[in-house]
């Protein structure tokens, strides 16, 4: 078996951020579970300037409770970092349910499959 190439890794981490991406505009966390280790957690700092977050449970109750389908919304994967089992990538999204924002996911290849192990966020405000 050949060992895969960078372009291998990027391209399946690709595929994994836009399950997170299509869970995201179908407002259904079901289709971006599969993106997630079932330990990875998801954290951004409050309104009150704390830190909060936790297990990504979280993320998936807000996806299937609050978010509304937005097929019309965009995101970009807009850099992704690869060192051996390793990974960081940044997704920028607009009109996601109404929001803007910001993630930073950092990845690992755990028995041979890329999966977020932890995201942070900044959302963004209209001005």
């Amino acid at each position: 078996m050949n060992k895969p190439t960078y372009v291998d890794e990027y391209q399946a981490i690709t595929d994994v951020l836009n399950k997170y991406i299509e869970g995201c505009r179908q407002a259904d966390s079901s289709i971006m579970k599969p993106a997630f280790n079932e330990h990875a957690t998801m954290y951004s700092v409050g309104a009150d300037g704390k830190l909060a977050g936790g297990a990504i449970s979280i993320l998936f109750k807000g996806i299937d409770e609050d978010f509304r389908p937005s097929p019309n919304a965009q995101a970009a994967i807009t850099r992704i970092e690869i060192v051996g089992t390793a990974a960081s990538a940044r997704i920028d999204a607009n009109d996601m349910s109404g929001l803007s924002f910001t993630d930073f996911f950092q990845l690992l290849k755990v028995e041979g499959k890329w999966a977020v192990v932890s995201k942070i966020f900044q959302p963004h405000t209209e001005s």
